[in-house]
């Protein structure tokens, strides 16, 4: 009988992988029930277009101009003076602010640039305009 007795136990063959899928769909639930809230504090700005615009990191601070001249920091509307405060006081938390700057097209070329003169005349010495990427760029006009 030495050759008889036999082992009957299943041996396993493959993964289970049903708590692998369990994990992975209540990941999927946590994740989305999360994006909800994940909301960024935006002002309605219509932006310029441009073919070649790369994307932009956020940075530091977000200094917008909307359609009616209103202006905005880190999406709170502030005054002129209170804009330039608040510059003041990032500047003094960190020398290497960086600004985003992002005016509404139908403002007149010279707000946008007063703009820009207020933010670099605070210091901030690096910043961005923000556009909307186009799809394509814009056919050249034809040579006479």
């Amino acid at each position: 009988m030495a050759g008889a007795a036999q082992d009957n136990d299943d041996e396993i063959t493959g993964i289970n992988v049903t708590p692998l899928v369990d994990i992975t769909l209540v990941l999927l639930i946590i994740f989305m029930v999360t994006a909800n809230f994940i909301v960024r504090e935006t002002v309605e700005v219509d932006l310029p277009r441009a073919a070649h615009g790369g994307e932009t990191v956020q940075g530091l601070v977000n200094v917008v101009m909307d359609k009616d001249q209103k202006l905005y920091f880190d999406g709170a509307e502030v005054s002129e003076a209170e804009l330039l405060k608040r510059i003041d006081e990032a500047l003094a938390k960190d020398k290497d602010t960086r600004a985003i700057i992002s005016a509404d097209q139908s403002i007149n070329y010279g707000r946008v640039m007063r703009l820009i003169d207020l933010v670099k005349g605070q210091g901030i010495a690096k910043f961005a305009l923000n556009i909307q990427k186009d799809a394509a760029p814009a056919p050249a006009p034809a040579s006479p």
